[in-house]
């Protein structure tokens, strides 16, 4: 089961996010970080127990955006890394040379 928690504390608005995210949650979660637009904003992973490959490249954009990620698990840092080198994050794909 997903669940987001909101609180915000001196102009911060903290997502602490729970369960599994997966590809069918992310419209929710981008829903609810565009309703803090013009707000600093920090996603909490504490509780977050299996996320998959579309949340992962969901997350990176969310930090390429100036998106906080707290709590964030050394395996989900290191994925976001590998998909941003391979090329897996959209926002970070060039178009490659023609031969």
């Amino acid at each position: 089961m997903f669940k987001i928690t909101r609180s915000a504390r001196s102009g911060t608005t903290t997502l602490a996010l729970s369960g599994r995210i997966g590809a069918e949650h992310l419209a929710e979660l981008g829903r609810v970080v565009e309703e803090e637009h013009g707000h600093r904003v920090v996603l909490d992973l504490r509780e977050v127990n299996l996320i998959d490959v579309d949340a992962v490249r969901f997350l990176a954009e969310c930090v390429e955006r100036g998106i906080r990620l707290a709590h964030c698990p050394a395996y989900v840092q290191e994925w976001m890394v590998r998909e941003k080198l391979t090329g897996g994050v959209t926002w970070r794909r060039k178009k490659q040379p023609k031969l």
